[in-house]
């Protein structure tokens, strides 16, 4: 494992076992009651998870982001929506404010993450999804503090955040230079939940619909500065969809290898079908492909935390994960025929989970545009 430390890569045995042990025996109740259990977030925080990405100056562990995308990873193979409420609190929530947040900031609210509180991020509204620039939330400056109205929608961890990265327009006449990011805690006055949002897959993560009616939020909690927070939201992408392709690449691998196992003893015309050519070249694709998933999303990861650009990469490493991840789903379902699209099984839940992969954090028809907008950059004469 390239990138890891030899402590980091000890540290993630011990997170299959809490992934094999704890997490997988509980996947399918999660689905069913579209709820991540307390004791699992309680038992993540007890292993430090949490902590593990959050610097050793803001009370956390300083471990590295390839081995934070390892342990999404690690966790989504066992239960996505599981992994959902750790990638969201660290990329979508810890990595703004890491990135851009003042030194104020990062001391109040990452050490909260670091000692278990939940964040989340807060971009998408019903008529802004891939245009993040049409966001219409807005927020008005009165005194020392700005005044938030709008709605988002489609937010994760919507429940369980005690706080989330909120974008909104503070100068609508400046178009995508007019928005500005302000972390925003949940218990502020007007801040409501207005209803949650019921998928078709990965069920227990706690997706809402979120209104501001007049919520007040002090000039301080600016993350990075006024009508810059289109630069906060893309970088925060970037680092996001790493995020997704690690969990795209666990929902794939336990699909092959469910796939793989139940083929050698699945007997068909008095053989296992593992001896059948047509579902050899079905299970040969699968491997290729998780393999070549781990090589794009590994590598993004390691750029990162060499701070290297990484925009094209991340764009790829979603991009081919999330379509690697729903063609070897729907493999894995077709191998175990009648009984995959029975809810006996897991292959169909498997399907239902790596649909979502392809759709948020940019689509991955947006996801094209700009790797082909990096590729004719760096090629332009």
């Amino acid at each position: 494992m390239c990138g890891l430390k030899e402590e980091e890569k000890d540290v993630l045995e011990y997170i299959k076992r809490f992934a094999n042990e704890e997490v997988k025996p509980l996947a399918r109740d999660i689905d069913l009651k579209e709820e991540v259990p307390r004791k699992l977030i309680d038992r993540m925080k007890e292993l430090g998870l949490f902590a593990s990405y959050i610097p050793k100056e803001y009370g956390g562990y300083g471990m590295s982001f390839s081995f934070l995308i390892r342990a999404i990873e690690i966790i989504s193979k066992a239960c996505p929506s599981t992994s959902l409420v750790l990638d969201g609190a660290l990329t979508l929530f810890g990595e703004p404010v890491l990135m851009f947040g003042s030194e104020d900031l990062k001391k109040k609210y990452l050490k909260r993450v670091a000692e278990g509180e939940i964040g989340g991020l807060a971009l998408t509204e019903p008529g802004a999804g891939s245009d993040a620039a049409a966001i219409k939330t807005s927020a008005v400056k009165d005194g020392n503090e700005y005044v938030i109205n709008g709605t988002k929608i489609f937010i994760s961890n919507g429940r369980l955040a005690k706080f989330f990265v909120v974008d909104v327009v503070t100068d609508p006449s400046k178009g995508h230079r007019g928005i500005t990011t302000f972390v925003v805690d949940s218990d502020a006055p007007g801040f409501k939940i207005s209803r949650d949002i019921h998928k078709m897959g990965i069920r227990g993560s706690s997706t809402v619909e979120l209104i501001f009616e007049n919520v007040r939020v002090p000039e301080s909690n600016i993350v990075g500065k006024l009508n810059e927070g289109f630069k906060v939201v893309m970088e925060t992408l970037d680092a996001g969809r790493i995020g997704i392709a690690a969990q795209a690449l666990g929902i794939a691998e336990s699909a092959y290898e469910e796939a793989v196992i139940y083929s050698q003893q699945r007997k068909q015309f008095g053989q296992n079908i593992s001896n059948m050519e047509g579902i050899q070249f079905m299970i040969s694709d699968m491997a290729t492909e998780i393999e070549a998933a781990k090589l794009l999303t590994y590598n993004a990861a390691e750029r990162w935390d060499k701070h290297e650009p990484c925009i094209k990469e991340s764009s790829m490493a979603k991009l081919f994960a999330s379509d690697a991840a729903n063609r070897i789903a729907t493999d894995s379902l077709q191998i175990f025929g009648g009984y995959g699209y029975t809810t006996d099984l897991d292959a169909e839940r498997h399907m239902r989970d790596a649909k979502i992969t392809q759709i948020y954090e940019g689509t991955n028809q947006i996801q094209r545009v700009i790797i082909a907008r990096e590729v004719m950059r760096e090629l332009s004469p």
